[in-house]
């Protein structure tokens, strides 16, 4: 009997595919943004980020769930970024994280090409499409595991978010940038 149950979970796991969880290596993963500032372009980025990918490239399925310490946002400008931190914009004191959760994975042949999930940050959710620059997994020599990741943008318009500061002086659209690498766990 005992046999047998671990023969079907093994049947089992095998018809599954190669659906395999990644966490995101915070040495190899950043997520930076860029607004218009009258004559050139502000740059941010978080410092402190955690997440984790589930990747059937078989199956073509895919999630990925991004969390970001707001409390971590850093620009050139210590008075910008205080700024940013304060509840004209990201109200870090309420609102300490953000988060990104995606659940539809977009594939043109074996290629990602989008993700599609729910930002959530002050405290309001909106759908996110993040369009995938490249994506690829390979195996890591130095690791010796599997290493998946790529680069990723959005433009979102901040006043969805409640984020109306500045507006109209100062654009609504902000481009969005993740690179990120993660490795199989």
């Amino acid at each position: 009997m005992k046999t047998t149950l671990i023969l079907l979970l093994a049947a089992a796991a095998g018809a599954a595919g190669h659906a395999a969880t990644y966490q995101f290596d915070p040495l190899h993963t950043n997520v930076t943004f860029e607004i218009d500032h009258v004559i050139s372009t502000n740059r941010g980025r978080f410092d402190r980020k955690e997440g984790v990918v589930e990747f059937d490239p078989q199956a073509r399925t895919g999630s990925v769930s991004l969390t970001l310490d707001m409390s971590s946002i850093s620009t050139s400008a210590p008075p910008f970024t205080r700024s940013l931190q304060s509840r004209d914009f990201f109200n870090v004191e309420q609102f300490p994280t953000a988060r990104f959760v995606g659940d539809n994975f977009v594939f043109d042949g074996d290629r990602v090409v989008e993700v599609n999930g729910n930002l959530t940050m002050v405290g309001r959710t909106h759908p996110v499409k993040l369009k995938a620059i490249r994506f690829a997994c390979v195996h890591n020599a130095m690791l010796q595991r599997e290493v998946c990741g790529g680069d990723f943008e959005a433009t979102v318009n901040r006043s969805a978010w409640g984020i109306d500061w500045g507006l109209p002086r100062f654009p609504d659209s902000v481009r969005l940038l993740l690179q990120v690498e993660a490795i199989r766990q």
